[in-house]
């Protein structure tokens, strides 16, 4: 086993789905078959634009032959293992790059940068993950209950490969993939129910508005943003009791079992479409909203 970083682009030509499986010719075989069992860390590089840098981390479960492309494989990802980073981060820091295996003996950046898969040391990997999973400024909870039930003023254990124990709850944890997942959709939707269009905040400074999973985390879906949406607390409800769905184009829908279409009608938004975020990345995945549309809604 060993770790790795996989190269992942918004427009790359590979069928790539980060939570899911990742896509690469024979090629690069042998160093994505060192990873199974072991974690990787996604990158999108710095020509990009907007780009996140190394912005998530997975467990490679098992690599197998494209079904569908003849001479590529597929690395199959954990389920429930992928974790987005709360903060990306770039990929030079304040005294260099922050993966340092990419240096030279001369301390320049070797070719070894630009593979779209390559091993990296415990120690990089380390500091990547510290970097990524930080929590300097919290996004605060909706409740004075989560804010008791996350001990948000305690100070957060540092990411250690090495202390399998600290590994595992770091990175297994449904309190922090909770607080990621609420982090980075929040920021994607600027804290603003995408249903409503409303951005409301409490006395306290908290957003009254929830990051919800449109595949839920029973059945089996990923903490990943695309898999996320930003909605208050009626709009919640609705979501999830499949009262309300989603449109590939983001139109909201609305179940004909809805005892009250004209309340309904009334707090969605002027377009009659969800808001989106900026980012086309952060969208959310025609996979998920169609897992919605036929295991949740009401038509």
């Amino acid at each position: 086993m060993g770790l790795g970083v996989f190269i992942h682009r918004l427009d790359s030509i590979y069928e790539d789905s980060p939570a899911e499986q990742y896509q690469f010719p024979r090629q690069y075989l042998r160093r994505v078959e060192a990873c199974i069992g072991d974690w990787i860390i996604y990158y999108e590089p710095s020509k990009v634009a907007e780009t996140r840098g190394y912005f998530a981390m997975a467990r490679v479960q098992q690599v197998i032959p494209d079904p569908s492309a003849s001479g590529m494989y597929l690395a199959l990802i954990e389920p429930g293992s992928y974790l987005d980073f709360a903060n990306p981060v770039p990929f030079n820091g304040a005294t260099g790059p922050v993966e340092r295996g990419v240096l030279n003996e001369q301390g320049r950046i070797s070719g070894r940068a630009q593979s779209s898969v390559r091993p990296i040391s415990p120690d990089d990997f380390n500091r990547i993950c510290e970097l990524g999973l930080a929590e300097n400024a919290p996004l605060l909870p909706r409740r004075d209950d989560d804010v008791r039930s996350l001990d948000l003023g305690e100070e957060q254990a540092p990411f250690r490969l090495e202390q399998q124990r600290d590994r595992v709850s770091l990175t297994v944890s449904r309190v922090l993939r909770d607080r990621v997942f609420r982090r980075i959709v929040l920021r994607a939707y600027d804290e603003r129910c995408a249903i409503t269009g409303l951005k409301l905040i409490n006395g306290m400074g908290r957003a009254e508005v929830a990051a919800a999973h449109i595949r839920p985390v029973e059945a089996n879906g990923p903490d990943i943003i695309s898999n996320g949406i930003a909605l208050s607390g009626t709009a919640h409800w609705m979501f999830d009791r499949g009262l309300i769905g989603l449109a590939d184009n983001l139109e909201i829908l609305i179940s004909r079992q809805t005892n009250d279409l004209d309340g309904v009608r009334s707090i969605i938004n002027k377009t009659g479409r969800a808001l989106e975020p900026k980012r086309l990345s952060d969208r959310p995945h025609p996979h998920f909203l169609k897992w919605h549309r036929e295991h949740c809604f009401k038509q």
